[in-house]
C-alpha cells in the first residue's frame, strides 16, 4: 500500500497522514480496544474518528513547538468528545515535527532523535499540562518530575524517567525503538500475510500486546493482569499461526476481546504503538527516495 503513496509534501498531506492512521487504527480489529466493530468501555469508533479530526491541525502546526503542539492537540479533543488520545498524539507529534524538519543528510530516525535532545523545559510543562488535561486512567504520582508539579528539566529527561514504567515514554527515551525495529516490521509482514491493511495492524496489535506488558493495563491493573493479558495475546497469536484465512482467524481474535472486555480490560498503549507504527510506516516510505534512508544497513531498518 504504502510504496504506491506520493511523497508528504506538505502539512496538509501530514495532517491527512494522522487522520489515516487514526481512521486503520478503529478499522481494524484490535481485541480489548475500541474498533468499528467492536466498540467498547463506554466508548465507540467515531469518538476517535472525531478526536483525530480534532487534533490535527494542532498536530501539524509547524508553527508551534513539540509540547505546546501537544498540549493544543489535546484541549481541542477534550473540546470536540470525551475520549482520551493522549498516547496517539504523544507519539504522534515528535514523528510528525521530525518529517517537517529533517535535513536532506538525515534520516527520519536521526531527526526524531535531534528533536528529542533538544526539548526544552517550557515542551515539558505543555507536556504536563497536556496529561493532566487527558486525566489517563491510573495516572497516579511520582517522587521525580511528577506531572503536578512544576518541571526543572527537559522533556526528553522526563521521559526518561517515566521510561521503565511507561512504553510510550521508553519511545521517547529510546529514539522510538519499538516503532522502528519492531512495528514496522510487523506491519510489513502482516501485509505479507493478508493483503489487507486493517488486518495487518491487527498483527501490529497483537505483536506489541504479546511482546510486551500493555503499560495502560499495568498501570491501571497492576502487574499480575498485565502479564496475564500479555500471555492471553501470546495464546492467541499461537491459535492464529495456522489459520489459512483471516476468517479463521478472527474467531480466535473474537474470543480474546471477549475475554478482555468482560474483564473490563482495555490495553490502550497497545493500541497508541500501533496507531504510531503506521504513521512511521507512511513517513519513511515517503523519504525513501532520500540518500540518507536508502543507505541504510541491509534489512530495511531505520538508523536508530
Amino acid at each position: 500500500m504504502n510504496a504506491r503513496l506520493p511523497p508528504l509534501p506538505g502539512t496538509a498531506d501530514l495532517a491527512q497522514a494522522f487522520r489515516t492512521a487514526c481512521e486503520l487504527d478503529v478499522l481494524a480489529f484490535k481485541p480489548g480496544n475500541v474498533s468499528v466493530e467492536s466498540p467498547g468501555h463506554g466508548m465507540q469508533a467515531r469518538d476517535f474518528q472525531l478526536s483525530a479530526e480534532a487534533a490535527a491541525p494542532h498536530v501539524t502546526d509547524r508553527t508551534l513547538p513539540l509540547g505546546e503542539r501537544i498540549y493544543r492537540a489535546i484541549a481541542a479533543t477534550r473540546q470536540a468528545v470525551g475520549c482520551n488520545n493522549l498516547g496517539i498524539v504523544l507519539l504522534a507529534v515528535p514523528l510528525i515535527r521530525a518529517a517537517q524538519h529533517r535535513l536532506p543528510h538525515e534520516s527520519l530516525s536521526q531527526r526524531l532523535r535531534r528533536d528529542l535532545d533538544e526539548t526544552t523545559r517550557e515542551d515539558t510543562e505543555w507536556v504536563y499540562r497536556a496529561i493532566r488535561l487527558a486525566a489517563p486512567g491510573g495516572l497516579g504520582s511520582s517522587p521525580r518530575h511528577d506531572v503536578h508539579a512544576a518541571p526543572t528539566v527537559n522533556l526528553l529527561s522526563a521521559m526518561r524517567e517515566a521510561a521503565q514504567r511507561d512504553r510510550i515514554a521508553g519511545q521517547y527515551a529510546s529514539g522510538y525503538a519499538d516503532v522502528f525495529r519492531f512495528g514496522v516490521d510487523a506491519l510489513r509482514q502482516g501485509r505479507t500475510r493478508w493483503g489487507e491493511e486493517t488486518q495487518a495492524l491487527t498483527d501490529v496489535y497483537l505483536a506489541y500486546l504479546s511482546g510486551f506488558p500493555d503499560s495502560h493495563v499495568l498501570r491501571k491493573f497492576g502487574a499480575p493482569t498485565a502479564a496475564q493479558v500479555q500471555r492471553m495475546a501470546c495464546g492467541c497469536v499461537a491459535d492464529m499461526a495456522p489459520c489459512p484465512d483471516w476468517n479463521r482467524a478472527r474467531r480466535h481474535l473474537a474470543n480474546l476481546d471477549r475475554g478482555l472486555k468482560s474483564a473490563g480490560v482495555n490495553p490502550g498503549t497497545s493500541a497508541d504503538l500501533t496507531v504510531a507504527t503506521w504513521l512511521a510506516d507512511r513517513l519513511l516510505s515517503a523519504a525513501a527516495t532520500d540518500p540518507a534512508e536508502t543507505s541504510r544497513p541491509a534489512g530495511g531498518q531505520p538508523d536508530i
